[in-house]
Formats: C-alpha cells, structure tokens, sequence
C-alpha cells in the first residue's frame, strides 16, 4: 500500500491504542453514555445488525474475516450463529478488550495488526464494519480491492456516505483543533463510490443499506464475488 496508506493507519493505531481505548470500551459495552454517543451507539448497533443480516443465517462451517474488529461485537455476534471467525484490529488494546469479553463457549480468533494481511488466507465472507473511514478515496478503493481479493463469496463493509448532513458535521469538526479527536473521517460520494467498485475483477455490486442516527451516518455495501 502506498505510504499516505500507511501513515494513516499509524494514526489511526496510535489513537485507539493509547488515546481512545477507555471512551471506546465503553461506547462498545452496555454501559450507559448520553447525548451524542448514545446516538453512535444506536448507529452501530443498527449498522451491525444490517452487515450481519447480509451473511446467511446459518453460519455453521462458514469463515469470516472481521476486518477492523475493535472490541469484537460483531465477531462475537457471528460465532453465535456458528461461524468460525479470524478477528483483527491495529489496536493491541482493543484486542485484549476483545478477548476478555469473548464468551468461554465461542472460539474466535483474535489478532492485532494490518487488516491487509496476506498471511491470514482466504475465507468465505470478509466484513468491514466502520474500519476503512478513515482513509481517503484512492487508499479506499484499494483496500477494499484488497479485502475483497480475500473473500470467496462476498465483502461487505461500510463507509460514511458523502451526504449534506454529514459534510456539515465534517466541516464544523475541521473548525476546530483536533487534540485527542480521531483521525478525520473522509466521506465518500456513492456513486462515484460504487462507480470504482463496479471496476474491482470478479467482483459485482450488492444490496447497500444507510444508517442515519443523528451524528454516525454510515452506509453498508455489499460485494459479491462474480
């Protein structure tokens, strides 16, 4: 990948390594939050569910890769239904967090590094949830390019969607000094999005799906391989 590629992801490790890890375990737990990260929640908890619904509901022999896994909710949450599951973050801490909450009956493999990988293999089904926001456009596309090479059946995974609201949030957001904020989130137009994605090999455009709560708007994409 290219070096801009690259110093984003160390970015992006770096803060939820060492600056976000607390606020993120506990927007990921059942802990009660308020105002604007109750509302995330509520986004993620709707974007989950609608990834998971585009694998088959018996997951029973089927391998997943959980690309950007965070604190393992949605890797948990298919292991549920059988699959057995590779779950990898850039996060070391996010990991640990991870594989103290994995319920004792459920074996999910979890891993801290580069979700691109090559050494993991290949597998059945490779999801991206939230994970690939960060990077702009062209670092984009090739990560999705490069995820999609490493699933047999389809990728799924979402994006932040190039939308009026949310180009207000960005735009408010880049008015202010960023501190301890994340990384900037890059929205992406759709169509120009899917656009690219038609022109990935063996690949086809699936159904999509957005989820609009308020301060985390996001849309699911599914690829399928050809």
């Amino acid at each position: 990948m290219s070096t801009p590629y690259l110093n984003r992801r160390n970015e992006i490790e770096t803060y939820f390594d060492r600056t976000a890890v607390k606020a993120w375990e506990r927007l990921t737990s059942d802990a009660p939050v308020s105002g604007v990260r109750a509302r995330v929640r509520a986004g993620r908890d709707e974007m989950r569910a609608t990834l998971l619904s585009y694998l088959p509901q018996d997951l029973r022999g089927v391998t997943i890769l959980d690309a950007g896994c965070g604190t393992g909710a949605l890797a948990v949450a298919a292991a549920e239904r059988g699959a057995k599951v590779t779950a990898i973050d850039l996060s070391p801490q996010l990991v640990a967090v991870a594989r103290e909450r994995l319920p004792k009956h459920l074996d999910v493999t979890f891993l801290s590094g580069d979700m691109l990988d090559p050494s993991m293999g290949k597998f059945d089904y490779v999801v991206a949830m939230d994970s690939i926001i960060h990077y702009p456009t062209k670092d984009m596309i090739s990560i999705i390019e490069a995820l999609s090479r490493m699933a047999n059946k389809a990728m799924i995974f979402s994006y932040p969607p190039r939308t009026l609201p949310l180009a207000i949030l960005w735009g408010v957001g880049k008015l202010f000094p960023r501190g301890d904020k994340s990384p900037a989130i890059e929205p992406q137009p759709p169509k120009k999005l899917r656009k690219a994605l038609a022109k990935i090999a063996n690949i086809k455009l699936g159904r999509s799906y957005r989820v609009a709560t308020g301060f985390y708007i996001s849309e699911a994409q599914e690829l399928v391989r050809a």
